[in-house]
């Protein structure tokens, strides 16, 4: 198969990945409306073509937090991303670290702390989550803080799971779900070789590593629904705020009010995200949430946006709708599942050239150069 684009990527990835990893990454909750209001808002949205500006001397790159990047693009974390290639967040960090940009490992990682920040030079930044177990906490940032993880995200839109029907039809979860699994990996060769041989253990190494003993696929949902806690409020990150040396940033924000909380708190960046569309169905996309907090709390916080970025456009119509940066997760997955670092850095690739051709012909020279200004009004026309 020719690949050309993330679509393809996904498309490849639907073939190569046993349906129950497929659709985990793909799908979103309920009816699945906000996921698809996260793309086609996204795509809706028409960029102002400007021409004859002297394009010749264009650069994508940004500082944020203190780093340089290459492009204004962060790898989202991704949970059990190890399972979509052997050690996957070992290689998809190598991938972004090659390309000059930060991966960002998951709390439900399958490779823990330790081994991804082995593999590679630049600092990793962390994920985590709000759980009822804070000795959990505790020792997951201890171990990141020792381990030279530069920023940490803190995800804030996940107090209870939300209900995603998809992995109940995929095997993913649900009845007979091991034997579901089984017979897919056994019609899925190369995935069976890569991960399910050559990619042991397949356990969450960070919890495994906290609790002393294995906690598998099998137990990865169970553990996070005994885990998540729906208690959450600002109180509750002071401590972790107090304890983290560097840069944290407060993903799961979809309103201004809540950014304007982040800003009162002492938060160094937001990402603005609907979790993919993975929580609460009918929230509002990322793209109209977007412009409103820009508004409210541009310039007295960092503001990272994800959710449905699908190709270089995407990352320039969310620059222009108020983005700094961009979290880009679901893309990166599909190609790590197909091609391994190698899928990854080439649909990095990708996206940098389309994130160039999209600045050439919206005359915007540098990533400071993009404002609403690259969108037009389509209500006015």
């Amino acid at each position: 198969m020719i690949i050309s684009s993330a679509n393809d990527y996904r498309e490849a990835a639907r073939r190569r990945v046993p349906p129950f990893m497929f659709h985990y990454a793909d799908g979103g909750s309920f009816a699945e409306r906000t996921l698809e209001r996260n793309v086609t808002d996204l795509a809706d949205l028409a960029l102002r073509q400007r021409v004859l500006k002297d394009m010749s001397k264009l650069d994508t790159e940004i500082e944020l937090f203190g780093e340089k990047l290459a492009m204004p693009a962060v790898l989202a974390p991704v949970g059990a991303c190890g399972m979509y290639a052997r050690r996957g967040e070992v290689q998809a960090a190598q991938a972004a670290e090659n390309k000059g940009i930060p991966f960002t490992l998951s709390t439900v990682s399958i490779c823990p702390i330790e081994e991804v920040t082995a593999a590679i030079k630049r600092p990793m930044w962390f994920q985590l989550y709000v759980l009822k177990d804070r000795g959990f906490m505790k020792h997951v940032l201890e171990r990141a803080k020792a381990a030279g993880c530069s920023t940490l995200v803190f995800t804030v839109d996940m107090p209870t799971p939300g209900a995603r029907y998809r992995d109940r039809h995929s095997g993913m979860s649900g009845d007979y779900k091991e034997i579901r699994r089984t017979l897919q990996a056994v019609t899925h060769p190369f995935w069976a070789w890569d991960v399910g041989i050559k990619g042991k253990p397949h356990t969450l190494g960070n919890v495994s590593a906290y609790t002393g003993k294995a906690v598998g696929l099998d137990d990865y949902v169970v553990w996070l629904g005994e885990n998540f806690d729906p208690s959450i409020s600002w109180k509750d990150l002071e401590w972790i705020r107090d304890f983290w040396d560097g840069p944290m940033v407060i993903k799961g924000i979809l309103d201004p009010e809540d950014a304007k909380d982040a800003v009162r708190f002492g938060a160094d960046g937001i990402v603005v995200s609907n979790h993919g569309g993975r929580q609460l169905d009918g929230a509002l996309s990322s793209a109209r949430a977007l412009p409103s907090i820009a508004d409210a709390v541009k310039g007295d916080i960092k503001i990272l946006a994800d959710s449905g970025i699908r190709n270089g456009l995407d990352i320039v119509r969310m620059l222009a709708l108020g983005a700094d940066a961009t979290m880009l997760g679901r893309a990166f997955v599909y190609a790590l599942g197909v091609a391994g670092k190698a899928g990854v850095e080439n649909m990095l690739d990708i996206f940098k050239k389309e994130m160039h051709v999209a600045m050439t012909l919206t005359s915007n020279q540098k990533i400071s150069d993009i404002t609403r200004d690259a969108l037009v009004d389509l209500s006015k026309l």
